[in-house]
């Protein structure tokens, strides 16, 4: 059994209208077919949406296989059910509406958030990490803050909306920002630190539960780990598997730092929420601050292989190496999810394009 710290992984899909790619809410039809056949799919806030789950695993090859399992049972849930699974950050289509789904506490969200609970149809990838403690899992998110940007450019995938471009690579992060308890998290001196903050969130009324506390990284509410929360849903396995061994390979370089009682990267809140509208801006193709050497500003790809570079040690524990800069090379000259959607943008003008290059790249390798 690997000594490495564990790894799992949760997607968030859109369900939309196979001929005009609008939203349609089948949630609860799409969960109880794939229940059927042994995967269990998450409801999300709302109906035109479910999510994945994968089971701790050990190795990139082990979560890529399983990864492959649960978007193909999903498809194929969708597809029984009259939808389109998606793996894209916003639905490219102007949305109708966005039913939420019917559940009490998703209710009481709607109720107590209005307009930005029904305009959610917002999908992302959350990464959990293993880690000993909650303290750990406070440190290690102070130390890989400075670098949770240059995921966000390398996994943009939403970039048209609303039948138009956004100009931004990840435009869902924008919209997500708007619930007050999501974004780049600040720096927290420890565990109580950390609790003091949620508690003010929770009196407040800005969250109603731990539930709700959508920091870009956070010890989870749920597991023993650190979960990161930065990223679009990727269009594809391959750079899924690409991100989560990336944060893995993160965790570990920041426990590694802790044990040898390195100093802490101390970020100013105006210097992280910069480097995040840049990347979220710009994306894979475009620049992004480099927040570990005096915030300037170069080619994310550049970022990317440094950061690649700093955490090579653990890689190389994990025998993750040499496919870490294989993937990343090639993310770079095919394109991610959202440079992918403005080729078929492009083209003609068309969202069907947009729709049908999504489709493709949800399944591919699956």
């Amino acid at each position: 059994m690997s000594s490495h710290p564990t790894v799992g992984v949760e997607e968030e899909f859109l369900l939309v209208d196979p001929q005009h790619g609008e939203p349609v809410a089948r949630n609860t039809a799409v969960a109880e077919y794939a229940d059927a056949r042994g995967i269990h799919l998450q409801l999300e806030l709302t109906s035109c949406q479910v999510e994945t789950t994968t089971d701790v695993m050990s190795s990139s090859s082990a979560l890529r296989e399983e990864l492959s399992r649960l978007r193909r049972v999903a498809t194929d849930a969708a597809e029984a059910n009259g939808a389109r699974l998606l793996a894209a950050g916003l639905p490219p289509t102007v949305p109708h509406t966005f039913p939420v789904t019917d559940t009490a506490r998703y209710r009481r969200i709607a109720d107590r958030f209005g307009m930005i609970a029904h305009e959610q149809g917002i999908c992302g990838c959350h990464v959990h990490v293993a880690v000993p403690d909650r303290e750990a899992a406070i440190d290690v998110s102070n130390r890989i803050r400075p670098w949770l940007h240059l995921l966000l450019a390398l996994t943009a995938n939403s970039a048209i909306y609303r039948n138009t471009d956004s100009g931004y690579a990840s435009f869902r992060s924008m919209l997500w920002a708007r619930w007050p308890s999501a974004g780049p998290p600040p720096h927290f001196d420890s565990a109580a630190d950390y609790d003091a903050a949620v508690h003010t969130l929770l009196q407040s009324g800005a969250a109603l539960d731990a539930g709700m506390i959508y920091w870009d990284v956070r010890p989870s509410s749920n597991f023993p780990t650190v979960e990161v929360r930065v990223a679009d849903v990727p269009a594809t396995v391959a750079e899924t598997v690409l991100l989560a061994t990336l944060i893995r390979a993160g965790v570990m370089t920041a426990l590694r730092a802790r044990e040898n009682d390195d100093p802490t990267p101390r970020l100013t809140d105006s210097a992280v929420r910069a480097a995040h509208w840049k990347s979220a801006h710009d994306g894979l193709d475009g620049h992004s601050i480099d927040l570990v050497h005096g915030n300037a500003t170069g080619p994310t790809e550049m970022l990317l292989a440094k950061l690649v570079n700093q955490v090579r040690p653990a890689l190389e524990e994990l025998g993750d190496y040499d496919m870490v800069r294989e993937e990343l090379a090639r993310i770079v000259k095919q394109g991610n999810g959202a440079m992918r959607q403005r080729r078929a943008w492009q083209r003609r003008g068309e969202v069907a394009d947009v729709i049908a290059e999504l489709a493709e790249a949800t399944v591919a390798g699956v």
